[in-house]
Formats: structure tokens, sequence, C-alpha cells
């Protein structure tokens, strides 16, 4: 160690940001160690268990110290109760040694080499890792690098994101050198540097891209309130507008559907549907299943159901394909969804009507006595649907934007 050798730290510290005195002591630390191993070499029949060294180096002239310790094994009681008892060395008494030239050439240079250039990795590593830190919820840009079965590497410049299957879209094929964006979940410190978790099937991938693509998203007039999604299919997102002269889902859509064709085309396709958010739990029902049309809504907060009533012609498109937009509005919602056209309805109550009739009339009837006829049986009724349940199979239904 020299004062150019302090000079070049110098310089490292205002070009790649490694504080100096963080080098500076792992230098120390890796120059005792160094030196307790040539030492051991020059004394093979010594003892070393019970001998430590300590280094110290001048941050001005870079001139090297080094001591000898004589140690002691001690027990240190546990901190918490259970624990088992823990050993250290306890240092008893130390005295300065003569570094010999040899040492200082051969094998200081070495062992700073190695030195640095570790400190300048970690200091790499850590700066990653404190670009990422917190922008979970943030959309970045990839190219694929690799695709395994379990999953998919992105590069994102300096450092790769991991996009587990999980987190992808079944339908999505991922090619080699293509730009992809994901939407970040996790960032976690790794042993060969910063971890960052992607995916493409999260929700909030899908408001992420609306505030990119919506200025008035980015800006807060237009709130995207719920979002309910099945990833590759389609999505439905309820919007509200904190300005009363603008209209929340003509903002989302864009003009001839610019904008929301273009989060469409990032997710590769993906239908969308946009729809007015209300805190009226029955008119927001309602919303929920555009494109169908709907006569009424009537909620019951005590089994948290909204029983919706349509058009006999608007009953498949209510529900959707394979009961698609049914379980998409009671996710949206938060709402047990039950569908029933006017025509159901209308023969459940008649039925209910001809029962209380039977029941109110006398319980022996004369012989001779008519006897109404009963009600013509109702079609089977959908089964309801919860927020996470799937439905029954129906016509697919046009898709709105």
């Amino acid at each position: 160690m020299n004062a150019e050798m302090i000079a070049a730290l110098r310089e490292l510290e205002r070009e790649k940001g490694v504080a100096f005195e963080t080098i500076l002591q792992g230098l120390e630390e890796a120059m005792a160690s160094a030196y307790k191993t040539w030492w051991k070499q020059e004394n093979p029949d010594a003892d070393d268990d019970f001998v430590g060294f300590r280094a110290e180096i001048d941050s001005e002239s870079g001139d090297l110290r080094m001591w000898k310790q004589d140690l002691e094994e001690i027990e240190v009681p546990p901190t918490e109760e259970g624990a088992e008892p823990t050993l250290e060395m306890k240092v008893l008494g130390e005295e300065e040694v003569e570094v010999t030239d040899d040492f200082k050439g051969r094998i200081g240079a070495q062992t700073a080499k190695q030195v640095i250039f570790q400190k300048l990795r970690d200091a790499e590593r850590e700066m990653t890792y404190e670009e990422f830190a917190g922008r979970e919820g943030d959309v970045v840009t990839g190219i694929v690098q690799q695709q395994e079965r379990r999953y998919t590497l992105l590069d994102l410049g300096k450092v790769e994101a991991l996009l587990p299957q999980a987190e992808q879209v079944p339908t999505e094929p991922y090619r080699h050198g293509e730009r992809l964006k994901a939407y970040i979940t996790e960032v976690r410190k790794g042993t060969k540097g910063p971890q960052i978790v992607v995916s493409r099937s999260h929700p909030g991938l899908l408001k992420a891209l609306f505030a990119m693509e919506v200025p008035e998203v980015e800006e807060g007039i237009v709130v995207i309130k719920a979002v309910a999604r099945e990833p590759g299919h389609r999505s439905k997102i309820g919007v509200l507008s904190n300005e009363p002269g603008v209209d929340p889902v003509g903002a989302c859509v864009g003009p001839k559907g610019s904008r929301v064709r273009m989060v469409v085309n990032e997710l590769r396709g993906e239908k969308i549907d946009v729809v007015p958010w209300s805190d009226n739990s029955a008119e927001f029902v309602a919303n929920a299943l555009q494109p169908a049309k709907v006569k009424e809504v009537r909620i019951d907060e005590s089994t948290g159901t909204a029983m919706v009533i349509v058009p006999d012609y608007q009953l498949s498109l209510a529900i959707g394909k394979e009961g698609q937009n049914a379980r998409l509005a009671a996710r949206l919602t938060g709402w047990r969804i039950d569908i029933k056209s006017e025509t159901q309805v209308a023969d459940e109550a008649r039925a209910g009507t001809a029962a209380a009739a039977a029941q109110a009339a006398p319980a022996e009837p004369a012989a001779d006595e008519v006897v109404s006829e009963p009600s013509e049986p109702a079609e089977a009724a959908p089964e309801s649907v919860e927020p996470d349940a799937p439905a029954e199979a129906a016509e697919e239904a046009p898709v709105t934007e």
C-alpha cells in the first residue's frame, strides 16, 4: 500500500460511488487474514488457534501496520430465553509486528486487488438494489433472454428480472429477444445480487398500462376504482371521474378506441370492458354486467346477493361465454350475482301465488269443488355467481371498449 493506491481508491469513490472507508475497512480485514495465512506458513509448528492479527492502513500515506493478538475463547450467555450460549474470541493482548517487504509487495498487492474487485461488485449490487427497492407496482420494459419451464428471464439492463410461471399468462408465448412490459411484484436481496420478480397476470399491470396511456388517469382526474381480470381472456375495470366535465369511460377508451386499443395490444388481445363505477351498489352491478342491458337489480345486504333481472333476450349476454361476464362482474363488484330473465321472475311469482292460494284453501275441499290448475313449470334459473366462483356456460357475449 502506498499514497498512489490511496489516491486510486479516492478516485474509485468518485467514479463508482464506493465509499473510501468501506474499501479501506475491507482491505484491513483482508490484510489481517492474509497475514495470518502467511505467518502460519512461516511458523508451521506454531499453534494458531488462539492467535489473531489486526491490520491498520493509514488513510493518507497508505502505510500498513500489523498487530499480533493473543486470543481466548469465552462463553457468551444467550440474550434470549431458551437460546444456547455462544462462543467468541476475546483479545487478551496485542503487540505490533514488522510487516516484511515481501508481504507488502506480492501478497499485499494480490489481496488488495481481490478486495477492491469484491467491494466493487458488492457496491454495484447494492446500487442496483437501491435503484429498484420500493418500486413494487411499477411497470418495467425488458427483453426476453431465457425461457425455462418454470420461469422466464427479462433483461432490464443492469439486472435480470424473474417472471415465474405462476405470474405468466398461459395464452402468451414469449420469444427470445422480444420486448415485454411487466409489473414488479417483489424486490429482494439475493446472494448474487438483487432479485426482481415481475408479473404479466397481475391486475396492477392493467391499471399501470392505463395510467401510461390515459393522461387523466395519470393525473388523478379519472380513478380506476376496481379491476377484475382473467389474464389473456377478458378484464373489466370500474372508473370514476373526480371532475364533473370529464367522462371517465370516454377518457379511458379514447378517440375511436385508440387508448384502450394500446392497452389491448400490450396485453396481446385481452378484451377489456370499461364501465362506470358507482357507490350505489345496484347501479354498479348493472354497469358491471355491460354490455348486457339490465332491467332491475335487487340488493340483499344480509346475504351479500344482488339479484339481477334482465330482458329475456339479454340473459345469455349478461351471463356471457362460460359465465365469464357474470363471473367478472361479481369479482368487480364484490357481490354474489343471481341473474334471471323477466319470464323466470314472472313464473316464480305465479308459482308463489299459487302456492300461497293452496295453503289458504280449506283442508278438505268438497268433491265437486273446482281446483285451480297448477301453473306451468318455470324454466331452470341460472345458478348464482359468487365473486370467485365459476358460472355455467352461456352464449358468447360481445365486448365493449
